[in-house]
């Protein structure tokens, strides 16, 4: 497994793997890795002659200095998690490799609409630093295939629809959400959690599961259910930003506000405890 640090000895590795005809995966991530991100490797693996993972906490999708400070960086741990997956190259860029001329005034990379719903409202500025640097480190990889977890069901179709617009010959495959046993999706924020807390988080899950069910029995609407979710986080001690029922492609309001008439959704979740945020999502097609 190489380490690489600069972008043109990347690009060089890169370039001699298409020469010689090989398929290239690649899995982006910021690091603090788990079985979650491992997932996304084993899938690279599979669909790829060569897998590349990059290691980079990006400070342009931070909307709070706090949060980018209280990142967990653990690039050790990660490398030797990586070695036993199958990882050809670890890309681990500092901020002057990807951002050579500063980041205050940035080319950016924007996906309109779709960035501004949902986490893009409550994280304003959040989408655009994502999406910029995925494009830049698109253009370092230069892959042909990317793998992308659905926890992050937004940020999935964010990069799908930038890579559509922009025309890049890049295969998006999307990751089932990995969960621990008691449903609790995983994430780099929950090592962030108090063991109290760590108990607490695992009813967003089981949350998600009631809006399941209330919309299969399609007998309230859909911004009821949203309201009766948010209820629920709130006596279990959490503090939601939103519980959001959209169509699965698009993160449209359904038209129909029942769950009357086969549909695929996907119920969406932000919500703190304490001071740690946690998303999540389930998909729902109603018959």
């Amino acid at each position: 497994m190489q380490i690489i640090e600069h972008v043109k000895q990347l690009q060089l590795q890169t370039d001699t793997w298409r020469q010689q005809g090989l398929r290239i995966g690649f899995v982006p991530t910021m690091g603090n890795l788990h079985d979650g991100h491992l997932a996304l490797v084993k899938r690279a693996v599979e669909v790829s002659d060569r897998v590349v993972v990059s290691i980079f906490v990006n400070p342009l999708q931070f909307d709070q200095a706090g949060d980018l400070a209280a990142y967990p960086r653990t690039l050790e741990q990660d490398l030797a998690k990586l070695k036993s997956v199958k990882v050809d190259v670890v890309f681990t860029p500092d901020e002057q490799q990807l951002y050579p001329l500063g980041r205050e005034s940035i080319t950016r990379v924007e996906v309109p609409r779709l960035s501004g719903l949902l986490e893009g409202a409550a994280r304003p500025g959040h989408f655009s630093g994502v999406t910029t640097v995925v494009a830049k480190l698109f253009h370092c990889v230069q892959p042909h295939v990317a793998i992308f977890g659905e926890k992050d069901f937004q940020q999935l179709l964010l990069v799908r629809r930038m890579v559509a617009d922009l025309n890049m010959p890049i295969e998006i495959l999307a990751q089932p959400t990995e969960r621990e046993a008691d449903g609790l999706a995983m994430s780099s924020r929950n090592s962030r959690l108090t063991e109290a807390q760590r108990q607490q988080a695992a009813y967003i899950y089981s949350m998600l599961n009631v809006v399941r069910q209330q919309l299969d029995q399609a007998d309230m609407s859909f911004v009821a259910v949203e309201r009766m979710a948010e209820k629920m986080l709130v006596k279990q001690g959490f503090n939601p930003d939103y519980v959001a029922i959209r169509e699965v492609d698009t993160l449209a309001e359904p038209e129909v506000q029942t769950g009357v008439g086969r549909r695929e959704l996907v119920i969406l979740v932000a919500a703190r405890l304490g001071d740690v945020r946690l998303i999540d999502n389930l998909r729902v097609d109603l018959m």
